[in-house]
């Protein structure tokens, strides 16, 4: 017993004692400058009750009336857009670049102003403002997709995009049974499509092909053999600019969008969404997420899942009724990664099936034994702090192992939304550990 009291307070050796000293000093510097906890996006234990007659509902509502909107001023994709403006005070809004170069960007006034000039110009053409209308956007995800959409919202007009993959049968199919009398598109490839289907007298409503890329008069001279007029679309939105029409705006109620689906057997199905089922489906992502993730005007999404589909539609919802922006990838998915570096987003939508490609990119990097240890260790320490809360990307354990996939993401991205399909939990949790921010 005595030895032991002798060792207590017995002096310590000079550098045992700068050694405690500086130790000591590190543990305070890392309890006071450690990160803050946050909290998880969503509260997992608020997701639904259930009300009479067997229904469920959202834990977060008060009662049982169902969500419709979340911002007063943005009932409709047309009030939400004018909300963008505000908000942003007419800021950056879509964003686009050529190879190896910057961003060029459109505000949101820019935006608003050619949308009314190509609707105003569709209504020359012919077209009601009325949402018996149906407008067929037959293109890549490009600013002019976003204006063509907006167009059509403008004057209570519906979009209905077409996309590669349904295949000819699948689109003539939907031209006929939306009856579309005109269809935007990007390519001149896409536009020959069409023209076939019209020489084949399979798509008779079809009246007017107007063109984003430019087009030779062969294009022209073939659409006048099968009486559909091919225009550009710097015509359309000129020829309205000079015949400009007040705006009629569309009702929460009234239909939006017709998104057509390949479906499991038979023909496409066309699920017709209202503006209040569009906002509603971003409103509940904000309710969920508004003490956790803020989207403010600052932040930025990467454009590359298809506009056809609705994911990519409600997550740009989401991203204009806050004023952010959107950058479009170029178009070639192998060129993703050097759109990310450049746009370097904070908020990026993903499908499970580029998840999984990113995380067997980093496990197939570490093919030493040395570096698959580093990185097994990595993820464990990362993995503490997420238990405790705590997601960041500035650790030791970030500038060693994962600042390179981090990088290819741009660097700057803190929430990542994915849906469509399942993942598996454990890759989950190991993006959130090398990417370290919310997923």
């Amino acid at each position: 017993m005595i030895w032991i009291l002798q060792v207590l307070f017995s002096p310590l050796p000079t550098p045992a004692l700068i050694s405690l000293i500086v130790f000591g000093a590190c543990a305070f510097l890392w309890v006071i400058s450690r990160p803050k906890p946050v909290l998880p996006p969503v509260d997992l234990n608020k997701q639904s009750v259930g009300i009479e007659g067997g229904a469920r509902r959202g834990a977060l509502l008060m009662d049982n009336d169902l969500l419709s909107y979340y911002f007063e001023d943005g009932k409709t994709l047309y009030e939400v857009f004018q909300r963008g403006l505000h908000v942003s005070g007419n800021g950056n809004c879509l964003g686009y670049r050529k190879p190896n170069q910057p961003y060029q960007w459109l505000t949101y006034k820019q935006v608003l102003d050619r949308a009314q000039h190509l609707g105003s110009g569709l209504l020359q053409k012919g077209c009601k403002p009325s949402s018996d209308q149906f407008i067929g956007i037959f293109a890549q995800n490009r600013p002019e997709w976003i204006i063509s959409e907006y167009a059509c919202y403008t004057y209570s007009m519906v979009a209905v995009p077409l996309y590669d993959t349904l295949g000819s049968e699948a689109i003539v199919y939907i031209v006929n049974k939306a009856d579309i009398s005109i269809v935007i598109c990007d390519k001149p490839e896409k536009a020959q499509i069409l023209l076939e289907n019209c020489e084949q007298e399979k798509t008779p409503c079809l009246k007017t092909i107007i063109l984003m890329d430019l087009f030779d008069k062969e294009l022209k001279d073939r659409g006048a053999k099968v009486g559909v007029e091919i225009l550009a679309l710097q015509e359309v939105e000129e020829l309205g600019r000079n015949n400009i029409r007040q705006p009629v705006p569309p009702q929460p109620e009234d239909l939006c969008i017709v998104c057509f689906t390949s479906g499991t057997t038979g023909n496409p199905k066309g699920a017709m969404l209202t503006h209040q089922n569009v906002v509603a489906n971003a409103a509940a992502f904000l309710l969920s997420t508004e003490n956790t993730v803020e989207c403010t005007s600052s932040d930025i999404t990467m454009s590359y899942l298809p506009l056809a589909h609705m994911f990519e539609r409600v997550v740009q919802t989401v991203v204009y009724s806050c004023g952010a922006k959107v950058g479009f990838f170029q178009g070639d998915i192998k060129l993703l990664t050097d759109d990310m570096k450049t746009l370097k987003p904070t908020l990026f939508p993903v499908v499970p099936r580029l998840l999984n490609r990113i995380y067997d990119k980093v496990q197939s990097g570490a093919k030493s034994p040395v570096k698959r240890c580093l990185l097994n260790l990595a993820v464990i320490m990362k993995m503490a702090e997420i238990k405790q809360g705590i997601i960041r990307n500035d650790s030791i354990w970030d500038k060693l192992i994962f600042k390179k996939v981090q990088e290819t993401m741009g660097g700057r991205v803190r929430i990542m939304v994915t849906g469509a399909a399942p993942i598996s939990p454990s890759v989950l949790k190991f993006l959130r550990a090398a990417l370290g921010c919310q997923v």
